[in-house]
């Protein structure tokens, strides 16, 4: 089922989620329902406070890109992009390269505002799964950002809190409108 995606100035998206303590039907069903969301509006991840969840739950899929990291290993091994997609995770742990790079940056919560963010270009994440088990995933690239990105959700941080401030300038006016529920 395809879930309401709630936009700037819902208060769900500046809280800081609760942890998943136990993986039920319930929770099963709204992984499903979310990359059904996800990808109906063509995202690359989706937080559960974006369908209105305050719960530690996001999904990222990049496979539509399959050269968009330049190393991926799994639980310290060489690991394929499309094995792994789309990667559902809850109550994320991260820890960041210290080299950063630029990218620009969208949301769905955030209709039509894309800007440039800084974020560390690699990262290892733990990243417990519905089943119990635990990945630990070190890569680059758009993965990382996109992990970094939907973590930043369940933490009640958006993108927009990260762009430069001439770019939140720039905005304004825009983010005013959004945020008033206005187009």
């Amino acid at each position: 089922m395809i879930l309401d995606i709630v936009q700037l100035g819902h208060p769900v998206l500046r809280e800081r989620c609760r942890p998943v303590e136990r993986v039920d039907d319930d929770i099963r069903r709204l992984v499903d329902d979310m990359i059904e969301t996800m990808h109906a509006a063509q995202g690359v991840g989706l937080a559960a406070p974006q369908v209105g969840v305050a719960q530690r739950l996001a999904i990222v899929d990049v496979a539509h890109d399959p050269d968009c990291v330049s190393f991926l290993r799994v639980n310290g091994e060489e690991a394929e992009l499309a094995d792994l997609m789309p990667l559902v995770f809850i109550n994320p742990e991260l820890e960041f390269g210290e080299h950063k790079e630029s990218d620009i940056e969208g949301c769905l919560s955030i209709q039509d505002v894309r800007a440039e963010v800084k974020r560390p270009a690699a990262l290892k994440a733990t990243l417990p799964q519905l089943d119990g088990t635990i990945l630990e995933v070190e890569t680059d690239g758009l993965l990382a950002r996109a992990i970094q990105h939907e973590t930043d959700h369940l933490n009640g941080v958006l993108f927009i809190d990260r762009i430069s401030p001439a770019a939140k300038v720039r905005l304004k006016r825009k983010l005013k409108r959004l945020m008033a529920g206005e187009p």
